[in-house]
């Protein structure tokens, strides 16, 4: 079968300033490499997260070690595949995941960071959404109450990284302390405890997400509307303590992939609560980012490197930014220069510069990870989702 016969005919929104047969394109490309992505995955199950080469599945971390928060890019591609082109194959695969997120959720939860959103807002929870399987929302429900878990109440923070059991762990090549610490990305997190609430009816999810959203509104955003990556807490006091970074250039840096799990994450927040302060936060840090853009529209991967430092741009933060301004759109608060960035960030990377369409190379976005020239599953992932929004205004899966 082919798999994209049975993609629907696009609406009016496919012919949108010129790019709607390439965006099809593009999308073909996202779903036939998805094809060999997902067996791939439901094989050996694995993180499968970036890659130099694109070759996803020579990254050696495990499926179930804790720091694997990717290993759902995959399978979100593939349910978006399916869901367009009515292809059970991409279903199957999918579904053969299925003991592995069981286990991981429910047994191992002690070996899963925060990044639980991730990981089953993108698997069990879209296939409850898709399916209507209750085993699917158990076990959705599972991975929120492990998020849950590690919610400190004192600072009003989800912890980030490492074992509930275990003040520090060994991130890269040192321990770093983190059961002081939670990281701007949680926001994107916070739709798996929004959504347990809604089918659980226990408001402690609810209130969970709220109280985290509210601390990142505090302590992430700085005046000027840039967002910091990191914030550790006095666990005694329950205050903000310092400013730290793992992903940007440095702790007063602006990491440009940050500022968009920030603009996403705000903007699904109020969704979920009708907080207008959640709303405000993320237009406005768009409006920050649309501002430091340049003639290239892809943002370097940090807004403020020193000279000396390579500009690498970083199209998976471009991704992002595409469905947090989509997310803004649903919301009825995209202006104009929003929506004109919307279609020039989704044009740039839609084009030879960032697209691999080799079918050999597993990745989509050949420059799509952030401090180097590489592909990430997030990347991949986030350009298809904003490719099946723009063209056929689906529901997204958070």
């Amino acid at each position: 079968m082919n798999p994209v016969s049975k993609i629907s005919p696009a609406s009016s929104s496919d012919v949108v300033s010129g790019l709607g047969l390439s965006m099809k394109k593009v999308f073909e490309t996202c779903v036939r490499k998805s094809r060999g992505n997902i067996k791939r995955l439901a094989d050996e199950p694995k993180s499968a997260s970036w890659a130099v080469d694109g070759n996803y599945f020579n990254f050696k971390e495990g499926f179930f070690e804790i720091g694997n928060w990717t290993s759902s890019f995959h399978t979100g591609m593939a349910l978006i595949a399916w869901r367009e082109t009515e292809d059970e194959y991409f279903l199957q695969q999918t579904l053969r995941l299925a003991s592995a997120y069981r286990e991981k959720a429910c047994e191992r939860f002690l070996d899963m960071h925060h990044d639980a959103g991730f990981l089953y807002s993108l698997y069990s929870v879209a296939l409850y959404k898709l399916t209507g399987d209750k085993a699917h929302r158990e076990v959705g429900l599972a991975a929120a109450k492990a998020l849950a878990q590690r919610f400190n109440e004192n600072g009003n923070f989800i912890r980030a990284w490492g074992r509930l059991d275990r003040p520090q762990e060994q991130i890269v090549e040192g321990f770093v302390r983190t059961d002081n610490m939670a990281i701007i990305d949680c926001l994107m997190n916070l739709p798996l405890l929004y959504w347990a609430s809604k089918e659980s009816g226990d408001k402690k999810f609810y209130d969970i997400a709220v109280r985290h959203a509210d601390m990142a509104l505090k302590c992430f955003i700085r005046p000027d509307f840039s967002v910091a990556h990191a914030i550790r807490f006095d666990l005694t006091t329950g205050k903000m303590s310092e400013v730290d970074n793992y992903c940007g250039f440095g702790k007063d840096t602006y990491w440009a992939r940050g500022a968009t799990w920030a603009i996403y994450g705000f903007a699904l927040s109020y969704g979920y609560t009708g907080d207008k302060k959640y709303l405000d936060a993320s237009v406005k840090l768009a409006r920050k980012f649309i501002e430091q853009l340049d003639a290239e529209v892809v943002p370097v991967w940090d807004f403020r490197l020193p000279p000396n430092v390579e500009p690498v741009r970083d199209a998976s933060a471009a991704a992002v930014m595409v469905c947090g301004i989509q997310e803004l759109e649903k919301l009825n608060a995209a202006d104009k220069p929003m929506r004109q960035i919307k279609t020039a960030l989704l044009s740039r990377i839609s084009s030879d510069d960032y697209l691999d369409t080799n079918l050999d190379c597993r990745g989509v976005l050949k420059r799509g990870y952030g401090n180097r020239v590489a592909f990430s599953s997030w990347g991949d992932y986030f350009l298809m989702e904003a490719l099946d929004r723009e063209l056929w205004r689906h529901e997204t899966f958070w």
